[in-house]
């Protein structure tokens, strides 16, 4: 409990701080008292077990008796692992500051344009010295934010690798694929998308028969659409020269396509059974939120303690306006756009699913729009009510009901 009781405290000349600035082959490590300054020269060590027993060992050598504080930089996932081993080797002496916190205690060294490990390591100690620094604790959503975050990777390959098939696609059969309003769209995930993909694969671009589609589509293709493909294909004007090459090279890229889909559909399922172990689990009671939209928004939320009110929540995703003031002067800007990028798409998508779905916000959305609101500005509006809905729901784990919230709604919301 040592260490602990030093948090917001100044530290005594005698303490021993160890500063370490992560990175992703070496780390720099500076060890340090207030009384003596420097105790050892700094030093680069590796980022496997070797380097983190060689701390181990120094720290232990230095510290004696006396709780150390080990001040770390948060630079993704380059200080988990090692944040960790070190809580579990000198319990409550870890503190974790924050890039922005760095930068700033640089700035105030005099230093802020001129980074390097060594002076990240010189602001950390300057941090850790004055009592700041924020203790290690169990993240309880760590799993659903790492499988979130996995997911929007895939969704975002997944995009590529249609637009890639459509290009392809275009090349050996020319006007096949034909974009939206001009006529049927293909639907690359409908049964009739991937069986023109497989028969262009097969047929170097070739026109199929009507049998060669229906064997080759995942589920059911009904006969005229079929026929409609079918035909459809023999209009269009002959494959290029190398098509044989081409339709080798689809057929690759339509494997990779079906292997992210079903990679996508493996994580969603995973996602919804760590979601159901949280507190975000509420959040599947609204209108149009479903698992991925809560599980999203969930993530980056809780503990929602972290937030005193509402307003707190929705300024971390970064929807609130940037405001300046300077004297008689107060002037709202656009968004700050602070804060997660995931965060405010995650809340974003729960707006839009509500303004869909749920009558008071169909209602609400449909009056913006009559003042003169843009789609997305309504919707930026909305984020902030549907941000006040579900910071109360992730409080009181009381799940949506539409006619308390029209009642509980203030009136100049209404």
């Amino acid at each position: 409990m040592a260490g602990s009781g030093l948090l917001k405290q100044s530290l005594p000349g005698s303490a021993l701080v160890v500063a370490i600035d992560p990175g992703k082959v070496s780390h720099r490590v500076w060890f340090s008292t207030g009384d003596v300054g420097l105790v050892e020269e700094p030093r680069s060590v590796p980022s496997l077990r070797p380097g983190l027993d060689e701390v181990t060992a120094t720290i232990r050598r230095l510290a004696g008796t006396q709780a150390p504080v080990v001040a770390i930089e948060a630079t993704g996932a380059l200080h988990g692992s090692w944040v960790r081993a070190l809580e579990e080797r000198f319990a409550l002496s870890v503190r974790v500051f924050a890039p922005s916190e760095t930068a700033a205690a640089r700035a105030q060294l005099g230093s802020r344009r001129f980074k390097s490990d060594d002076r990240d390591c010189a602001a950390l100690t300057y941090l850790a010295r004055q009592g700041q620094g924020r203790p290690v604790v169990a993240d309880p959503v760590e799993a659903v934010r790492g499988a979130v975050r996995y997911r929007r990777g895939l969704v975002a390959e997944r995009k590529i690798a249609q637009q890639r098939l459509h290009d392809q696609l275009n090349v050996l059969c020319p006007g096949l694929s034909a974009p939206a309003g001009h006529a049927r769209v293909l639907e690359l995930e409908d049964s009739s998308g991937q069986a023109v993909l497989a028969c262009a694969a097969a047929f170097a671009g070739r026109a199929p028969t009507v049998r060669s589609l229906q064997a080759r589509a995942p589920g059911r293709l009904f006969d005229s659409n079929a026929r409609y493909w079918v035909q459809r294909w023999k209009t269009c004007l002959p494959p290029p020269a190398d098509a044989q090459v081409r339709a080798e090279r689809l057929g690759r890229s339509l494997c990779r396509w079906q292997a992210i889909r079903a990679d996508t559909a493996a994580v969603e399922v995973t996602i919804e059974a760590l979601l159901a172990a949280t507190a975000g689990q509420v959040l599947t009671t609204l209108p149009g939120v479903a698992v991925i939209r809560a599980a999203s928004f969930a993530a980056f939320s809780l503990p929602v303690e972290r937030f005193p009110t509402a307003e707190h929540l929705y300024s971390a995703t970064g929807l609130a306006p940037a405001r300046y003031q300077s004297a008689t002067i107060n002037r709202n800007g656009r968004i700050s756009r602070t804060g997660l990028a995931e965060h405010r798409d995650a809340l974003m998508g729960i707006a839009w699913g509500l303004s869909r779905y749920c009558d008071p916000f169909i209602d609400r959305d449909r009056e913006l729009r009559a003042r003169g609101m843009a789609p997305i500005q309504a919707r930026v509006a909305l984020a902030r009510h549907a941000c006040r809905l579900t910071y109360r729901m992730l409080k009181t784990q009381q799940p949506f009901d539409e006619q308390r919230y029209r009642q509980g709604r203030h009136p100049s919301e209404r």
